[in-house]
């Protein structure tokens, strides 16, 4: 139950964050990953609120990182470096160098001309730069185009037909150290096929390159793994997707299982805390007009994502109706939602839109020169 009491003299829109529901989960997942001998990385990009990723950082999981920005962020929260992996597909020569300063675990590297770059930084260094390859496996996640990374459309990664190649080209650089392979399937993935899929395909690489003299010390299979929205109490099935791996991936000795959780670990803790600006009468339409819109949560505007929406202040036996629920920019895709069925609902009264601790806060923006959301968090 959402503290009403502590909402309702607060500025709005702002984000909530549930610790205790965030320390669960957080929990939850080092015990699994632990008895499975599993490394867990928090992918930043998620939500990088500095109270969330010091907790995360507290806990003792790893880092994924795709910018230097979210490099020195994660140093500020407390992460290990040596616990830090950085993806990315379009890493500056300054990025890179940050991270070789500060001697990260791993570079999870796109292309040829980035391998190269990268060799030739960490020689100026004087320094080895550890790396995996960052595989495009052509495997469809079947989530949302906008979120999928591994189909062979999408920019990310290295053609699987062209690995060996890469692999060799990776070996002759002096100043790399080969240390794996890295996928990512895409976002928000609610079905595990895809990820026995991901299992298959990795074991036959590791048939190949093992018949051809190639160990790799570390796989790395990114996250991808959803949250159900509907279901805002609800974890997200850690247990079963760590499963799928341990039941259908062959690891060979000596291999370490790498993850890049994000959104799984953070999404349920938050919820963006808005005010009821107008309701409005257009024809056969009514609009609650929220004083939170797509610069506070863009989701639903760039993904068509529907979250939960509750308004706080009615009762439960209140009498229903139907609105569009939006907000104050002036886009037409400013909506959180289309015939929502929501308690009578007035001016004034305080709404909550769950599960929006992943890609909420993160992605805001000063787009109608908004203010940025603040945060607030349980005690």
């Amino acid at each position: 139950m959402l503290p009403l009491s502590r909402f309702a003299e607060l500025h709005t829109p702002f984000y909530y964050y549930d610790l205790d529901v965030l320390n669960r989960t957080l929990n939850c997942v080092k015990s699994l990953a632990q008895a499975r001998d599993y490394r867990v990385h928090y992918a930043i990009k998620a939500n990088s609120n500095p109270v969330i990723l010091k907790h995360i950082a507290g806990s003792g999981l790893g880092a994924d990182l795709v910018s230097g920005g979210e490099l020195k962020v994660a140093l500020e929260a407390g992460f290990d470096p040596s616990k830090m992996m950085f993806a990315g597909v379009g890493k500056t020569d300054e990025e890179i160098s940050l991270a070789l300063k500060h001697h990260i675990a791993c570079f999870n590297v796109e292309s040829v001309p980035e391998l190269q770059v990268i060799d030739s930084l960490a020689r100026e260094m004087n320094t080895i730069a550890p790396v995996a390859l960052r595989v495009n496996p052509d495997i469809d996640a079947h989530t949302h185009a906008y979120i999928t990374t591994a189909t062979a459309h999408n920019k990310f990664g290295i053609a699987i037909e062209d690995l060996p190649q890469v692999v060799e080209q990776t070996q002759r650089l002096p100043n790399l150290r080969l240390m794996g392979l890295h996928f990512h399937l895409g976002s928000q993935i609610t079905i595990m096929e895809p990820f026995q899929m991901l299992c298959h395909r990795v074991n036959e690489l590791l048939t190949y390159f093992e018949d051809h003299g190639v160990h790799f010390t570390m796989m790395d299979m990114g996250g991808g793994l959803g949250i159900d929205y509907s279901q805002p109490e609800s974890m997200a099935p850690f247990e079963q997707f760590f499963d799928v791996f341990s039941q259908n991936l062959n690891l060979r000795q000596g291999q370490q299982l790498h993850f890049e959780l994000g959104r799984a670990l953070v999404a349920q803790c938050g919820s963006l805390i808005s005010r009821v600006v107008f309701v409005k009468e257009n024809r056969d339409k009514k609009f609650v007009i929220l004083d939170a819109g797509m610069t506070q949560l863009i989701r639903p505007a760039l993904y068509q994502a529907h979250h939960k929406i509750e308004n706080l202040t009615a009762k439960v036996d209140d009498v229903t109706d139907t609105y569009d629920v939006v907000g104050p920019v002036c886009e037409s895709s400013d909506v959180f939602a289309h015939d929502e069925m929501l308690p009578v609902t007035h001016r004034g009264d305080v709404f909550a839109i769950r599960s929006a601790g992943a890609y909420g806060e993160s992605m805001a923006s000063h787009y109608n020169m908004r203010e940025l959301p603040l945060s607030q968090f349980s005690r």
